[in-house]
């Protein structure tokens, strides 16, 4: 009997994860630059004294989903987005390098290049600093060149080169904070491949029909789980009642 309702306690709790899992997936629908997460299920004996006659169920994280979302066009010189495969590079809030497809950037304190959600652009020695200009261009390579206050219509100085970056799939995982990181903790290097849409943004690429019936899905697994639960306490109330006759 416990082993029954260990695997179905098990599965509930899981398909629990997995649940949210999905739901904040959902919640980032209308995110920029959002990567969908993966979730999978399978069979983990339990391990202790004596031979591993137990199992339970496990939801895991299995990975990210790297497709690209939709490039939309808003006109404005500070929206980019990556064309394809890359990633931006950013300074994380612990100081370290981390990676973004969010491509809304904005000129904060010290005209400082920072994500629509406050995190420094890197570029070759470090985070961009923006000077006061009239005219702030950005190109397909990454070059950021301005045109400095008072200075002719066609006259533009680079200033620096957003890092862009490309390394496999398999070599990034994704923080909890949402960002990307280097799974050995190394920074990636930077890819000349990689080209940029200026005035531009990249939607989520969460498939929010797809996410929906998943969570329906998901749902009637936990209401199974439950179901079996209820079905093990019977069998267990009845063994009592003939074991008690007895």
């Amino acid at each position: 009997m416990d082993r029954s309702l260990y695997i179905a306690m098990s599965g509930a709790k899981q398909i629990m994860q997995a649940q949210a899992i999905n739901s904040n997936n959902l919640a980032n629908a209308n995110t920029i630059g959002f990567r969908a997460d993966l979730a999978a299920f399978r069979s983990q004996p339990v391990f202790g004294a004596g031979e591993p006659t137990r199992v339970f169920a496990m939801a895991e994280r299995a990975g990210v989903d790297v497709t690209p979302g939709q490039t939309n066009a808003t006109g404005r010189d500070l929206d980019i987005a990556i064309r394809g495969e890359g990633w931006i590079a950013v300074q994380a809030p612990d100081g370290s390098e981390a990676y973004t497809r969010a491509g809304n950037l904005n000129l904060k304190e010290g005209g400082i290049l920072k994500t629509g959600n406050g995190l420094p652009v890197l570029g070759n020695g470090g985070p961009i600093a923006v000077p006061q200009a009239e005219k702030i261009e950005i190109g397909a390579d990454g070059t950021i060149s301005v045109r400095g206050i008072g200075q002719p219509a066609n006259t533009l100085s680079v200033l620096d080169r957003i890092k862009l970056v490309n390394p496999e799939p398999g070599q990034l995982v994704k923080g909890t904070d949402g960002l990307m990181r280097m799974r050995d903790g190394s920074a990636a290097a930077p890819d000349a491949k990689v080209n940029i849409v200026s005035g531009a943004l990249e939607t989520s690429n969460v498939n929010t029909i797809e996410a929906m019936v998943n969570m329906i899905a998901l749902a009637r697994q936990f209401e199974q789980q439950m179901k079996m639960m209820k079905s093990v306490e019977e069998t267990d109330r009845s063994s009592t009642q003939l074991m008690s006759l007895g």
